[in-house]
């Protein structure tokens, strides 16, 4: 069988070189639709069953994000529902997977990916519950949906809680998150009648984006949707045009209201699961700062995964920080706003050598943080 890389499949990225033999592939990592960041890559290899593969990126170096390469590995799988990591190394220059595969048809990808389908499924099953009400808010730049789900009832006294998800559509970790965390709210599966779920819903009432980015994702883009807009550099003054995702999602919220704000990432170098919060911010009061410590707090408590010793420098976003949703949200409603991020790589903290960081764990996380959100809820309730 022939040697073949294709990738036009739903997120699929990939530009290849050559293909003639196994052991010396070459490929390059394609640029964003109408922009300059390249770093995701979802392909699939055809015909190298038993065959050592060497397939070398020969961009790497050139990449938004070059030094998130060092101790990372790919990630592979037969039938795009088991995905495991393979031998990766980068040398500065070059990064080159090395993986014999199994079978004649394989997919590498930067991470798992979570489809367009699965989008949908999760946003067809959610709304199958008593407790969930799906809302269109409007169009992508594309012309796709954007769904947002509300769980619970609002009440004068429940607290609004917004999550929103895959603003950077290559970090596919923040919709398995927030798949973990919506099957737990609604009480999926094994989580029938869990008393966290009861008790936040008693209080509070979510409005949940699962995918920000619905362009972005299909069109295999890390960090831009269609127009080449990075929509966490937008909350400050969408346009309607440039970024309607952010600009439908922000009047919802200024509708709605908000008291906890939640924006769920992936960050590319740094193995560890962390939140960057506010402190930076102009106006940032000494009760934001007491809930957002209380919060990590928390969240330490609900999971040995997530930690608070590594993260991002407080004044990383100095310049742009309103720009960013989650300081945008701290500064317009002085609530607890935070931006959590999660691994590409793996928890150096708790590694996994098989799969590393992964979404079934990315999923164990989101329902995990609604331990930490519940705290918070009765602190601020009593």
């Amino acid at each position: 069988m022939t040697l073949k890389i294709s990738q036009h499949f739903d997120a699929g990225a990939i530009e290849v070189i050559t293909c003639r033999q196994a052991d010396d592939i070459h490929v390059r990592i394609r640029k964003d639709s109408h922009a300059t960041f390249a770093q995701w890559f979802y392909f699939r290899l055809q015909g190298a069953v038993g065959q050592v593969c060497r397939i070398h990126f020969d961009n790497a170096a050139q990449c938004t994000f070059a030094e998130g390469w060092r101790d990372y590995r790919a990630v592979a799988s037969y039938d795009r529902v088991n995905w495991f990591r393979v031998p990766t190394t980068f040398d500065g220059q070059v990064m080159v997977i090395e993986h014999c595969p199994a079978h004649d048809s394989v997919y590498y990808a930067y991470f798992e990916p979570y489809s367009e389908e699965r989008h949908l499924a999760l946003v067809g099953t959610a709304q199958n519950s008593p407790l969930v009400r799906v809302t269109d808010l409007g169009n992508s730049v594309d012309g796709r949906d954007i769904s947002l789900l509300t769980i619970g009832t609002a009440g004068p006294a429940k607290q609004k809680i917004w999550v929103i998800a895959r603003q950077h559509p290559g970090e596919t970790m923040a919709e398995w998150f927030v798949e973990g965390m919506l099957r737990r709210l609604i009480g999926a599966g094994d989580w029938a009648g869990d008393s966290v779920a009861r008790a936040l819903l008693e209080h509070a009432v979510f409005h949940v984006v699962p995918n920000m980015n619905p362009d972005g994702a299909a069109r295999g883009n890390l960090r831009t949707n269609a127009a080449g807009a990075n929509l966490n550099r937008e909350w400050l003054a969408p346009d309607p045009v440039r970024s309607p995702e952010v600009w439908h999602v922000r009047e919802a919220i200024h509708a709605a209201g908000c008291d906890m704000f939640f924006d769920i990432h992936g960050d590319e170098a740094l193995p560890y699961v962390f939140v960057a919060g506010n402190e930076m911010l102009p106006g940032f009061t000494p009760t934001q700062e007491a809930a957002q410590r209380s919060f990590i707090e928390h969240f330490k408590q609900a999971s040995p995964d997530f930690q608070d010793q590594y993260g991002y420098a407080a004044g990383k976003y100095q310049e742009e920080a309103l720009k960013l949703a989650s300081k945008y949200m701290s500064h317009r409603f002085g609530c607890l706003s935070l931006t959590l991020e999660m691994p590409f790589k793996d928890n150096a903290n708790l590694p996994d050598a098989r799969v590393g960081w992964s979404g079934a764990r990315s999923a164990a996380l989101g329902a995990a943080m609604l331990e930490a959100i519940c705290r918070q809820v009765m602190a601020v309730r009593d």
